[in-house]
Protein backbone atom coordinates (compact mmCIF):
# COMPACT_ATOMS: atom_id res chain seq x y z
CA UNK A 1 0.00 0.00 0.00
CA UNK A 2 1.09 3.84 -0.61
CA UNK A 3 1.14 6.82 1.93
CA UNK A 4 -0.74 8.45 -0.64
CA UNK A 5 -4.28 8.31 -2.21
CA UNK A 6 -5.94 10.18 -4.96
CA UNK A 7 -9.50 10.33 -4.66
CA UNK A 8 -11.56 11.12 -8.29
CA UNK A 9 -15.20 11.37 -7.71
CA UNK A 10 -16.94 10.55 -11.03
CA UNK A 11 -20.39 10.58 -12.64
CA UNK A 12 -20.21 9.86 -16.60
CA UNK A 13 -16.48 10.15 -17.26
CA UNK A 14 -15.67 6.98 -19.73
CA UNK A 15 -14.06 8.63 -21.99
CA UNK A 16 -11.72 9.61 -19.29
CA UNK A 17 -11.49 7.21 -16.47
CA UNK A 18 -9.10 4.46 -17.97
CA UNK A 19 -6.31 6.96 -19.31
CA UNK A 20 -6.62 9.16 -15.83
CA UNK A 21 -5.80 5.77 -13.71
CA UNK A 22 -3.15 4.51 -16.26
CA UNK A 23 -1.20 7.96 -15.90
CA UNK A 24 -1.76 8.24 -12.08
CA UNK A 25 -0.31 4.28 -11.60
CA UNK A 26 2.95 5.37 -14.25
CA UNK A 27 3.95 8.11 -12.22
CA UNK A 28 7.31 7.20 -10.81
CA UNK A 29 5.85 8.28 -7.06
CA UNK A 30 3.75 5.45 -5.76
CA UNK A 31 0.00 6.28 -5.47
CA UNK A 32 -2.78 4.38 -4.67
CA UNK A 33 -5.89 5.44 -5.86
CA UNK A 34 -9.79 5.59 -5.51
CA UNK A 35 -12.38 6.40 -7.78
CA UNK A 36 -16.23 7.59 -6.01
CA UNK A 37 -19.08 6.38 -8.61
CA UNK A 38 -21.97 8.26 -8.61
CA UNK A 39 -24.26 5.43 -10.20
CA UNK A 40 -22.66 6.87 -14.23
CA UNK A 41 -25.27 4.85 -16.40
CA UNK A 42 -21.99 5.40 -18.93
CA UNK A 43 -19.99 1.83 -18.30
CA UNK A 44 -17.45 4.19 -16.04
CA UNK A 45 -17.76 1.55 -13.26
CA UNK A 46 -16.79 -1.47 -15.61
CA UNK A 47 -14.26 0.45 -17.03
CA UNK A 48 -12.62 0.74 -13.48
CA UNK A 49 -13.27 -2.48 -12.21
CA UNK A 50 -10.75 -3.28 -15.55
CA UNK A 51 -8.72 -1.22 -13.86
CA UNK A 52 -8.61 -2.76 -10.08
CA UNK A 53 -7.72 -6.25 -12.20
CA UNK A 54 -4.72 -4.53 -13.73
CA UNK A 55 -3.73 -2.86 -10.43
CA UNK A 56 -4.57 -4.95 -7.91
CA UNK A 57 -4.16 -3.07 -4.69
CA UNK A 58 -3.43 -0.07 -5.58
CA UNK A 59 -6.88 0.62 -7.40
CA UNK A 60 -10.28 1.09 -5.79
CA UNK A 61 -13.49 1.97 -6.05
CA UNK A 62 -16.71 3.19 -3.93
CA UNK A 63 -19.78 2.84 -5.52
CA UNK A 64 -23.03 5.45 -4.89
CA UNK A 65 -26.65 5.38 -5.34
CA UNK A 66 -26.60 8.72 -7.30
CA UNK A 67 -25.62 12.02 -8.17
CA UNK A 68 -24.91 12.98 -3.89
CA UNK A 69 -22.64 15.72 -4.66
CA UNK A 70 -18.91 16.64 -5.02
CA UNK A 71 -18.46 17.41 -1.18
CA UNK A 72 -19.90 14.19 0.14
CA UNK A 73 -17.84 12.03 -2.24
CA UNK A 74 -14.63 13.52 -0.96
CA UNK A 75 -15.70 12.95 2.40
CA UNK A 76 -16.80 9.61 1.48
CA UNK A 77 -13.71 9.06 0.18
CA UNK A 78 -11.79 10.99 3.33
CA UNK A 79 -13.50 8.50 5.74
CA UNK A 80 -12.48 5.47 3.49
CA UNK A 81 -8.47 6.49 3.47
CA UNK A 82 -8.21 7.71 7.50
CA UNK A 83 -9.61 4.44 8.34
CA UNK A 84 -6.88 2.65 6.13
CA UNK A 85 -4.04 5.06 7.56
CA UNK A 86 -2.77 6.68 4.08
CA UNK A 87 -0.53 9.34 5.51
CA UNK A 88 -1.68 11.50 2.21
CA UNK A 89 -4.39 12.37 0.65
CA UNK A 90 -5.18 14.14 -2.75
CA UNK A 91 -8.25 15.40 -4.49
CA UNK A 92 -8.18 15.41 -7.95
CA UNK A 93 -10.69 15.09 -11.23
CA UNK A 94 -11.44 12.61 -13.85
CA UNK A 95 -10.87 14.78 -16.84
CA UNK A 96 -6.95 16.10 -17.25
CA UNK A 97 -7.99 19.13 -16.07
CA UNK A 98 -5.26 18.35 -13.44
CA UNK A 99 -2.35 17.21 -15.02
CA UNK A 100 -1.75 13.97 -12.93
CA UNK A 101 1.96 15.06 -13.54
CA UNK A 102 1.71 17.55 -11.03
CA UNK A 103 0.56 15.22 -8.24
CA UNK A 104 4.47 14.57 -7.35
CA UNK A 105 4.42 18.52 -6.47
CA UNK A 106 1.84 18.63 -4.17
CA UNK A 107 2.95 15.30 -2.63
CA UNK A 108 6.32 16.69 -1.89
CA UNK A 109 5.22 19.97 -0.84
CA UNK A 110 3.56 18.32 2.14
CA UNK A 111 5.66 15.02 2.66
CA UNK A 112 8.86 16.87 2.61
CA UNK A 113 8.47 20.74 2.73
CA UNK A 114 6.39 21.53 5.61
CA UNK A 115 2.62 21.81 4.36
CA UNK A 116 -0.19 20.55 5.95
CA UNK A 117 -2.22 21.69 2.81
CA UNK A 118 -0.99 21.69 -0.73
CA UNK A 119 -3.35 23.53 -3.38
CA UNK A 120 -2.67 23.34 -6.70
CA UNK A 121 -3.31 27.01 -7.66
CA UNK A 122 -4.31 28.37 -11.35
CA UNK A 123 -3.76 31.83 -9.97
CA UNK A 124 -0.48 32.25 -7.74
CA UNK A 125 1.66 32.88 -10.64
CA UNK A 126 -1.04 34.77 -12.95
CA UNK A 127 -3.70 33.00 -14.84
CA UNK A 128 -2.59 29.69 -15.71
CA UNK A 129 -6.10 28.58 -17.63
CA UNK A 130 -6.32 26.92 -20.98
CA UNK A 131 -9.20 26.97 -23.02
CA UNK A 132 -11.88 28.15 -20.83
CA UNK A 133 -14.52 30.75 -21.95
CA UNK A 134 -13.32 34.31 -20.40
CA UNK A 135 -16.42 34.77 -18.81
CA UNK A 136 -15.98 31.41 -16.83
CA UNK A 137 -12.23 32.40 -16.24
CA UNK A 138 -13.49 36.10 -14.81
CA UNK A 139 -15.75 34.19 -12.50
CA UNK A 140 -13.81 31.64 -11.27
CA UNK A 141 -10.95 34.45 -10.72
CA UNK A 142 -13.30 37.25 -9.21
CA UNK A 143 -14.56 34.00 -6.39
CA UNK A 144 -11.42 33.84 -5.08
CA UNK A 145 -11.24 37.39 -4.80
CA UNK A 146 -14.41 37.41 -3.23
CA UNK A 147 -13.00 34.93 -0.98
CA UNK A 148 -10.13 36.65 -0.08
CA UNK A 149 -12.01 39.64 1.02
CA UNK A 150 -14.69 37.89 3.42
CA UNK A 151 -12.41 35.69 4.77
CA UNK A 152 -9.22 37.21 5.12
CA UNK A 153 -7.15 34.08 3.79
CA UNK A 154 -4.22 35.37 1.49
CA UNK A 155 -4.99 32.45 -0.98
CA UNK A 156 -5.10 32.91 -4.63
CA UNK A 157 -7.23 29.94 -5.77
CA UNK A 158 -9.37 29.18 -2.49
CA UNK A 159 -11.74 27.36 -5.02
CA UNK A 160 -9.09 25.02 -6.36
CA UNK A 161 -10.29 21.29 -6.57
CA UNK A 162 -6.76 19.41 -6.74
CA UNK A 163 -5.18 19.62 -3.38
CA UNK A 164 -3.44 17.12 -1.40
CA UNK A 165 -3.95 17.23 2.98
CA UNK A 166 -1.89 16.03 5.54
CA UNK A 167 -4.24 13.04 7.12
CA UNK A 168 -3.64 14.73 10.61
CA UNK A 169 -5.87 17.71 8.75
CA UNK A 170 -8.42 15.71 7.90
CA UNK A 171 -8.32 14.04 11.24
CA UNK A 172 -8.77 17.40 13.04
CA UNK A 173 -11.54 18.70 10.97
CA UNK A 174 -14.90 17.00 11.78
CA UNK A 175 -15.85 16.08 8.36
CA UNK A 176 -19.33 15.71 9.73
CA UNK A 177 -19.60 19.31 9.56
CA UNK A 178 -18.83 20.07 6.76
CA UNK A 179 -22.17 21.50 5.30
CA UNK A 180 -21.73 22.06 1.80
CA UNK A 181 -21.41 19.79 -1.87
CA UNK A 182 -20.76 22.04 -4.35
CA UNK A 183 -18.58 24.53 -5.36
CA UNK A 184 -18.65 26.02 -1.93
CA UNK A 185 -17.28 22.68 -0.61
CA UNK A 186 -13.45 23.52 -1.80
CA UNK A 187 -14.06 26.89 0.19
CA UNK A 188 -15.22 25.46 3.21
CA UNK A 189 -12.48 22.79 3.42
CA UNK A 190 -9.96 25.30 2.82
CA UNK A 191 -11.24 28.00 5.60
CA UNK A 192 -11.58 25.27 8.14
CA UNK A 193 -7.82 24.43 7.72
CA UNK A 194 -6.94 28.38 7.59
CA UNK A 195 -9.01 28.81 11.10
CA UNK A 196 -7.36 25.68 12.46
CA UNK A 197 -3.96 27.09 11.85
CA UNK A 198 -2.86 24.74 9.24
CA UNK A 199 0.02 25.43 7.18
CA UNK A 200 -1.45 25.87 3.58
CA UNK A 201 0.73 26.40 0.41
CA UNK A 202 -0.51 27.09 -3.29
CA UNK A 203 1.91 25.39 -5.98
CA UNK A 204 1.55 26.91 -9.60
CA UNK A 205 -0.01 24.47 -11.92
CA UNK A 206 -1.94 24.92 -15.50
CA UNK A 207 -5.39 24.10 -15.52
CA UNK A 208 -6.82 23.02 -19.03
CA UNK A 209 -10.36 22.74 -20.02
CA UNK A 210 -11.74 18.88 -20.06
CA UNK A 211 -11.85 17.42 -23.69
CA UNK A 212 -13.99 14.99 -23.38
CA UNK A 213 -16.79 14.51 -21.60
CA UNK A 214 -19.39 16.56 -19.78
CA UNK A 215 -18.60 19.55 -17.55
CA UNK A 216 -20.91 19.04 -14.17
CA UNK A 217 -20.44 23.13 -13.32
CA UNK A 218 -23.67 25.37 -13.59
CA UNK A 219 -24.76 28.77 -12.33
CA UNK A 220 -25.80 26.91 -8.71
CA UNK A 221 -22.92 25.53 -8.23
CA UNK A 222 -20.96 29.30 -8.14
CA UNK A 223 -24.45 30.22 -5.94
CA UNK A 224 -23.63 28.13 -3.12
CA UNK A 225 -19.94 29.66 -3.09
CA UNK A 226 -21.05 33.23 -3.37
CA UNK A 227 -23.51 32.82 -0.27
CA UNK A 228 -21.85 30.27 1.59
CA UNK A 229 -18.61 32.09 1.89
CA UNK A 230 -20.35 34.35 3.96
CA UNK A 231 -22.27 32.05 6.23
CA UNK A 232 -18.98 30.51 6.65
CA UNK A 233 -17.33 33.62 7.98
CA UNK A 234 -20.26 34.34 10.08
CA UNK A 235 -20.26 30.73 11.81
CA UNK A 236 -16.74 31.34 12.69
CA UNK A 237 -17.06 34.59 14.26
CA UNK A 238 -20.22 33.53 16.34
CA UNK A 239 -19.79 29.67 16.71
CA UNK A 240 -16.30 29.23 17.12
CA UNK A 241 -16.64 26.35 19.47
CA UNK A 242 -18.46 23.95 16.99
CA UNK A 243 -17.27 25.77 14.09
CA UNK A 244 -15.27 22.66 13.28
Amino acid sequence: MSEALVIIPTYNEIENIGNIIDAVMELADRFDLLVIDDASPDGTQEAVRLKMEQYPGRVFMETRTGKLGLGTAYIHGFKWALERNYSYIIEMDADFSHNPADLPKLYHACKDEGADVAIGSRYISGVNVVNWPMGRVLMSYFASVYVRMITRMSLRDSTAGFVCYKADVLRALDLDKIRFKGYAFQIEMKFKAHFKKFKIVEVPIVFVNRQLGTSKMNSSIFGEAIFGVISLKMRSIFNKKSFC
